[in-house]
């Protein structure tokens, strides 16, 4: 059906011809008056991408299924209590011993100590509450020791200046970092064959008495991935919550604990979402995706609708799972989370898998869940987490340095070709069987359907089967599931999916001829061919491509989140990257009848990790999870296409390589807890096997110490290797050093700026040799000059600019500040006019509505800002900068035509500047081009700078630029550079407007 009223507005089809014109512009050449709007019949109104697409209804996301939305839970809070928990308790409470283990021991959470601590924290916490008269909801005295409750915000305040208290902060939501989508077929009797074919108790190998728990969306125990008989392991103390709709036999030892936890999201919601029990069962997939690829059994085939996938496992098949649900619908409380990591710890597991996260990553240092994850941690429980698929920088989730964060990597390209009626190749990807069949007519928008039904989205009900039939359909969907239904419902023969303003890279199993293009400019080649040949327009789908898809595999995914920590500046995060798109694994077929699927995100490479670390603990037992996590960290090898530690964290993991990593450099209990209670941690000086930098002073050394103990065989000689680091001035002390089995050597490590780029990354490594191990410790620093970020260097022109003749500083580093202009260059402005025969269309360099001007840059260019303006309120311009063919930045607000690229010292040579009328009102579309070019080492005597004398760390100065003389009556542009000392600092663009 119609998504909004707009899509029943009749529009008239008008052709009109195509043309991408193309002119060249330098530096310095005239100036332009006013773009008066031009009439002319009215276009089709098509809107591709003007409504929102949400990249969960592709990938699931992770986006709750439920009607709750908001972050926070009104009214419900989680208070901490100053008091260490059982898992973390050292002693000095008289008459009680401590319960925290020495490393390498397992906790033991049901000892007559731990007994008598726990019955402690809970009379501490009875005080508390009756103290103020408040009803605990869930109380936690394991791996946290405090209790939720609703309060009113006068109690919260109240509680908060406790002494007894450390913190209270509000119920947040948490979600799934990646998520099932619906699917409509029931299980083939193949499928169900798979079930029954499982194996009996494996033979202690990949993980062997070691308990992963999970918690997530709960487990489909039936599932031929957890089908085997197998006695607990000995130290075991956990339960199976069973009731109607999950049988005590559901624990069947490989399945060794199922729990749920639902109390937070009860008080706060009332009752469950649509579709939920109240029981461990798995009703979205989630949870059975995540356990089986963790610890799942081998599966011979893996069926789904019909066509087998292979034989799957998960990466340790022999330890066993304990599950924990706390999700509801694919979110859930950190109240209850909370509650299911208390009931972790204390049942005994040893690995934790969390494929959880917040929306655009951490909000804020030591959260309730971070704290309890530490308690976890100095337990011995190693913690593996996703890091989020916001796919943007900065927005890592589970960043405490206590827990293993791991992106998401490519590991099968699945490539798919459309080859289009004039012999263009566009490739994507697909899972699904695409069957032989020749060239095919295929079709778009108004040739498939009505648009006032949303043809142009292939919604439901909007195809037409006397235009669709034996027809392949091209659809800018909405919702991937429901796009394809459409067209099958309505005789199509194949789909190509795509979205006009480009989602991320991954698949999705249809069961019908499906080809997925992820990118904006994959979409723009499509609709381009589909309007120049909306009545014979012909394609082919086939299997394969020619690489060009991908950079390489394995590759980081374009959904993973990547680094900088926008929360500590001292850690490097994601940690890992594994495994986590197309991944095919148990599901829950309560979730649209599938017993296998493939799914995608972060969530799908945390459980990669919690298995490897589960197998490295098995044996390996005496490690502790530091010590596990650094043995996967310093062996990881690189992905394709990028070393930056702030996409790939320390690479992938080679678990045979961890398993003999011959240095582990891990974290101490003071460090951690030390880091825990600070207001603003940073995490630079704790001792893991990275170094991060974000906000470095330049004029200054940073000097770290790094301590490696030997977890070899035999005493060894090591010699340290610097690897990239560009610019950067490195001093190791000592460089070559011996250590013997089970010693620990003291590295003090030295960076200086030199020569690097202020406000860019510089990345690297640092690399111990011996005879036969090689310790890798990646390095990413950024120097602070002008402009902090918690981001990386994309958009680093953000901050970079002022504007009215002024810019504020932000310095990161003290000292005395002189400063320099260019002076100004004025903006030059060209009219334009390009032609269009739809408005709402989709942009190609060579596609309708688009003109293309080449820009020059020379060497030695400071900046280069690219502008758009339009008169006519009825047209929405966009602005796309190529250089050597690739797109390089895109300014294309949805609300007007003023639209601006500012490069900081671009790199010199023939740049693209493409103007496209995303809506236009009528065929001809006039418009301006601004284009400014400005020499860094130019003096055009118009204009001097004023400065502060000095500057401070972290503080703002403003400084002003004086027009000197006659100036144009035309916005212009000044590069300023400043000094302190003997350093040059590159400074800011400032308009003159």
């Amino acid at each position: 059906m119609a998504t909004s009223a707009s899509l029943r507005r009749r529009r008239r089809i008008v052709t009109a011809s195509t043309v991408t014109v193309f002119t060249t512009l330098c530096a310095g050449l005239g100036s332009a008056g006013s773009a008066t709007a031009q009439t002319g019949a009215p276009l089709p109104e098509l809107r591709l991408g003007q409504y929102s697409h949400d990249r969960a209804l592709l990938t699931g996301g992770g986006a709750p299924r439920s009607e709750a939305q908001s972050e926070t839970v009104d009214g419900q809070y989680v208070v901490r209590l100053r008091e260490a928990p059982v898992a973390s308790y050292t002693g000095g409470v008289k008459g009680l011993k401590a319960t925290k283990p020495a490393v390498g021991s397992r906790i033991q959470a049901h000892s007559d100590a731990a007994k008598e601590y726990r019955q402690h924290l809970g009379q501490a916490q009875r005080d508390v509450l009756a103290d103020f008269g408040v009803r605990a909801q869930q109380t936690y005295t394991t791996a946290f020791n405090g209790f939720s409750a609703k309060l009113t915000e006068a109690q919260a305040g109240k509680l908060t200046g406790d002494s007894r208290v450390a913190a209270v902060t509000p119920v947040r939501l948490v979600k799934a970092d990646a998520a099932p989508l619906a699917a409509s077929n029931a299980p083939r009797a193949e499928e169900a064959v798979a079930q029954k074919s499982a194996r009996s108790a494996p033979q202690p190998v990949h993980g062997s008495d070691v308990v992963i728990g999970v918690i997530d969306s709960g487990i489909w125990p039936e599932s031929a991935s957890f089908a085997a008989t197998m006695p607990p392991p000995a130290g075991w103390h956990g339960t199976c919550q069973a009731n109607g709709d999950f049988p005590a036999s559901a624990c069947n030892g490989k399945i060794v604990g199922a729990r749920y936890f639902a109390d937070g999201w009860l008080s706060a919601y009332g009752s469950l979402p649509d579709g939920e029990t109240l029981s461990p069962r798995d009703m979205i997939g989630h949870g059975t995706h995540t356990a089986s690829t963790a610890a799942g059994l081998p599966v011979k085939h893996a069926m789904v609708l019909g066509q087998d996938y292979g034989a799957i496992s998960g990466v340790a098949p022999d330890a066993r799972i304990s599950v924990y649900k706390a999700l509801w619908s694919g979110s859930g409380t950190d109240a209850d989370i909370l509650a299911a990591i208390d009931a972790a710890v204390a049942d005994g597991v040893q690995v934790i898998n969390y494929s959880i996260g917040s929306s655009m990553g951490d909000y804020q240092p030591n959260s309730p869940i971070g704290d309890a994850f530490l308690n976890a941690y100095l337990a011995g429980i190693f913690v593996a987490a996703s890091a989020g698929n916001d796919g943007m920088s900065g927005m890592i989730s589970n960043a405490e340095p206590w827990v293993t964060t791991v992106g998401a990597s490519v590991e099968r390209s699945h490539e798919a070709t459309v080859r289009l009626g004039d012999g263009t190749r566009i490739v994507g990807t697909s899972m699904d069987r695409l069957p032989s069949r020749g060239r095919t007519p295929i079709v778009f928008a108004d040739q498939a359907g009505s648009l006032d039904e949303g043809a142009q989205f292939c919604l439901s009900g909007s195809l037409d089967p006397a235009k669709v039939k034996g027809r392949i359909v091209a659809c800018d969907f909405m919702d991937a599931d429901d796009a394809v239904a459409a067209v099958k419902a309505a005789g199509g023969v194949g789909v190509v999916l795509f979205q006009s303003t480009g989602n991320v890279r991954l698949n999705v199993i249809h069961g019908f001829p499906t080809v997925y293009l992820w990118s904006a400019e994959q979409a723009g080649k499509l609709f381009n061919y589909l309007w120049a040949h909306r009545n014979d327009g012909t394609a082919s789908l086939s299997a394969g491509g020619d690489g060009s898809s991908l950079v390489g595999v394995p590759s980081v995914a374009g959904l993973s989140s990547y680094g900088p920590d926008q929360v500590h500046t001292g850690l490097q995060k994601p940690d890992l990257v594994a495994d986590g798109i197309d991944v095919v694994a148990a599901v829950s077929p309560a979730a649209g009848g599938r017993l296998f699927d493939a799914y995608s995100g972060t969530s799908m490479a945390a459980p990669h990790v919690a298995g490897m670390a589960a197998v490295l603990r098995a044996g390996h037992p005496q490690w502790s999870p530091g010590a596990t996590a650094s043995a996967l960290r310093t062996t990881a090898a690189d992905t394709r296409g990028t070393t930056s530690p702030l996409r790939q964290g320390s690479g992938l993991p080679r678990p045979a390589s961890a398993d003999d990593p011959g240095l582990v450099i891990e974290p101490s209990a003071t460090e951690l807890t030390a880091f825990a209670a600070a207001t603003t941690p940073d995490g630079k000086e704790i001792n893991l096997p990275s170094i991060a930098l974000r906000e470095y002073d330049g004029t200054k050394q940073v000097k770290l110490t790094r301590r490696l103990t030997n977890v070899g065989t035999r005493t060894e000689r090591y010699t340290a290797r610097v690897d990239g680091l560009a610019g950067m001035k490195v001093t190791l002390t000592p460089r070559t050093f011996s250590v013997k089995l089970g010693a620990t050597a003291t590295v003090t490590i030295t960076l200086e700026r030199g020569t690097a780029t202020w406000d860019r990354y510089t990345t690297g490594s640092l690399t111990f040799i011996s005879a036969k191990h090689r310790v890798r410790m990646t390095v990413a620093g950024r120097p602070w000059g002008f402009t902090p970020r918690p981001y990386d260097d994309t958009g680093i022109e953000f901050g970079r600019t002022g504007g009215q003749g002024q810019g504020t500083l932000e310095p990161g580093f003290t000292g005395p500040l002189t400063g320099r202009t260019t002076g100004y260059t004025p903006v030059t402005w060209t009219d334009k006019k390009l032609t269009t025969s739809v408005s709402g269309g989709v942009f190609s360099p060579a596609g309708v509505g688009t003109q293309g001007t080449r820009i020059v840059v020379p060497p030695g260019t400071a900046g280069l800002i690219v502008q758009t303006a339009s008169d006519d309120p009825g047209t929405n311009l966009d602005l796309y900068l190529y250089k050597d063919g690739k797109l390089i930045d895109r300014s294309w607000a949805s609300w007007h035509s003023n639209e601006r690229s500012v490069r900081f010292f671009p790199e010199p040579g023939i740049y693209t500047a493409y103007v496209h009328a995303r809506t236009a009102a009528s065929p001809s579309v006039p418009y301006r081009l601004g284009v400014t070019v400005i020499p860094k080492n130019a003096n055009r005597h118009n204009a001097t700078l004023t400065t502060p004398s000095s500057v401070q760390r972290g503080g703002f100065s403003q400084v002003t630029l004086n027009p000197v003389g006659p100036q144009p009556d035309v916005e212009q542009w000044a590069y300023t550079e400043f000094r302190s000392g003997r350093t040059s600092i590159p400074g800011l663009l400032i308009s003159s407007r």
